[in-house]
């Protein structure tokens, strides 16, 4: 293949979360999460695994730092962990927990690494969940506060705040159908926290631009939705049920056209939307610099009255079939296929123009060869797989780019191996190896080739 280069400019990095990450649980006044209540709760992550320990970032982050140095990332994407900063969700500031993100900012900036910070990667304190959590109005009001608080502490140095990451996950799958933490089963409860986390991001948004902040944005998981057959109306009218519950219930609210009346008419078959008030799509909709785009896989449907529907997206029981993920997969069971990503942004590009974006992870889990059995390969980690996924997405990011996309970078997820949600340590996404026992850190083979990608700007 020929070589392609990147827009000068690019940014290149990796990104990670908190409570995959840190560990050190109840270090220096850390409150408990909503996560840290459901790993420890028997029967909902795998093999009872917990973020207790992690991959001890806490403690590490400086050998962490050190790393991503030695692999030349330009951009490091991580997120605040709220119950450090407030271990109640309100009230008085812990300023142990701010001065980890003090340290870890200042080693970033030493080694010429951008920090790209994220407030909410999913652990909403637990004190705040006892009250409601994300179906309480007031907790969009108490994220507003915490965000200020964080701003007022690291603002002289960040320039890249993002509020939310995947709000659809903490929705959808936190009081939906109860796959992730807090594990609520409710289709009602899950539009009423959607309603409230695209509050709490306006509200903090605001927030952020009134105290100075350069950079603000949102980080969503937009879904790349494709009909079993083209050619059918019943599998177009599937696509578009999906697209709304995934794409568009967020994406118009944020940039101003309010929430579309389809996606309305088919919440209210499941919960009156009387949690939207006047004004509030207003606060939504406060103005934004930059979409964070997730892309892992893209989602196949089809129409039919029969059809099974996703509990991950609710409504579509009796609509809409989730066609089985095809060949290649991850080890996660996820579809491959690249064409998705440049699909995903041209529409994106398309439909909210004038709108940078960033692709803010992309990434495959599989099952790393560790100490290869060759005698030049003592303590390395093959995963072509790997750099096989990498090196596709990227290509499909290019051409996107070549359309006329806006995109202003890539973040590779993960930079290292972690606690993967409901998964535990049992999947591994990192470019970097984590013996979890010794807590020992391996560049991947995918690391040394990201190293060179970087280094050319291309591939």
């Amino acid at each position: 293949m020929s070589e392609l280069r990147f827009p000068d400019g690019f940014v290149w990095g990796a990104a990670t979360a908190a409570y995959q990450i840190e560990g050190a649980a109840r270090d220096d006044g850390r409150g408990p999460s909503i996560w840290d209540t459901f790993s420890r709760t028997p029967g909902k992550v795998h093999a009872g695994h917990t973020g207790d320990v992690a991959c001890d970032h806490y403690h590490r982050y400086a050998d962490d730092v050190a790393l991503m140095a030695e692999l030349g990332l330009r951009a490091y994407r991580y997120s605040i962990a709220w119950p450090r900063i407030q271990p109640d969700g309100t009230g008085p500031v812990e300023p142990r927990g701010l001065d980890f993100y003090d340290r870890l900012t200042d080693a970033l900036l030493e080694r010429g690494i951008d920090p790209i910070v994220t407030l909410y990667h999913w652990d909403l304190p637990q004190a705040l969940e006892d009250r409601g959590g994300w179906t309480n109005r007031e907790t969009a009001e108490h994220f507003a506060a915490y965000a200020t608080a964080v701003h007022g502490r690291l603002g002289d140095r960040v320039r890249t705040w993002t509020t939310l990451n995947e709000p659809w996950c903490s929705a959808y799958l936190g009081y939906g159908n109860g796959l992730h933490a807090p594990g609520r089963r409710d289709a009602g409860a899950a539009f009423t926290a959607v309603h409230h986390l695209l509050l709490g991001h306006g509200l903090a948004a605001s927030a952020l631009r009134a105290a100075g902040a350069q950079t603000v944005g949102i980080t969503l998981n937009p879904a790349d939705v494709q009909p079993a057959d083209p050619n059918s109306a019943a599998d177009a009218a599937a696509v578009r049920l999906v697209e709304g519950l995934q794409n568009r219930i967020f994406l118009d609210p944020l940039t101003g056209a309010g929430y579309p009346a389809d996606v309305l008419e088919h919440v209210s078959r499941m919960v009156e939307p009387t949690f939207i008030r006047d004004g509030d799509e207003k606060l939504i909709a406060a103005p934004i610099d930059l979409l964070g785009v997730n892309y892992y896989s893209p989602t196949y449907v089809a129409g039919r009255p029969d059809g099974g529907g996703n509990s991950a997206h609710p409504g579509t029981e009796g609509a809409v079939e989730f066609l089985p993920n095809a060949e290649p997969r991850t080890e996660m069971g996820w579809t491959i296929e690249p064409a998705g990503l440049s699909r995903l942004l041209q529409r994106l590009a398309a439909d909210y123009p004038g709108l940078p974006l960033m692709i803010t992870e992309n990434g495959g889990a599989f099952p790393d060869r560790v100490g290869a059995a060759g005698p030049n390969e003592v303590g390395r980690v093959a995963d072509d797989d790997r750099i096989a996924y990498l090196d596709g997405h990227l290509r499909a990011v290019h051409e996107a780019i070549g359309r006329g996309v806006n995109l202003r970078g890539y973040l590779v997820w993960s930079l290292l191996d972690n606690f993967e949600w409901a998964e535990g340590y049992a999947k591994r996404f990192g470019i970097v190896h984590v013996d979890y026992p010794t807590q020992r850190r391996t560049p991947k083979a995918s690391a040394r080739w990201y190293q060179e990608v970087i280094s050319r700007n291309g591939l």
